[in-house]
């Protein structure tokens, strides 16, 4: 049986989006959960590595560093402001659904 996808939301994403994913049983860590605020974006990487997430971020920055960084357990990239909270959980409801943590690895989705 295929691993699903666990979650890791960096700082500058709305808690409403670990709330709708949680409802739907998946596993999501927010920043604020990980002892992660104001931590840099190296930081963030690090800690899904360690614990086999990819992490949904609206920061344009993170992608920047992944040029530093190529090894990654995946990252799910959407502009600040371009998509509704709910259709941001549907599309990483999908992601969920669809692919499995082998399929994200070094890889980068945008929505």
């Amino acid at each position: 049986m295929p691993q699903s996808i666990k979650f890791h939301l960096d700082e500058n994403v709305d808690h409403a989006i670990a709330r709708g994913l949680r409802l739907h049983g998946i596993d999501v860590t927010t920043t604020a959960d990980a002892g992660l605020i104001g931590a840099d974006d190296l930081k963030q990487i690090t800690f899904a590595q360690k614990t086999g997430r990819v992490i949904f971020s609206h920061d344009d920055d993170l992608l920047t560093i992944l040029r530093q960084t190529p090894q990654h357990t995946g990252i799910v990239f959407c502009a600040k402001n371009r998509r509704t909270i709910g259709h941001i959980i549907k599309w990483l409801i999908t992601i969920w659904q669809v692919l499995d943590p082998e399929d994200m690895a070094n890889q980068v989705e945008f929505i």
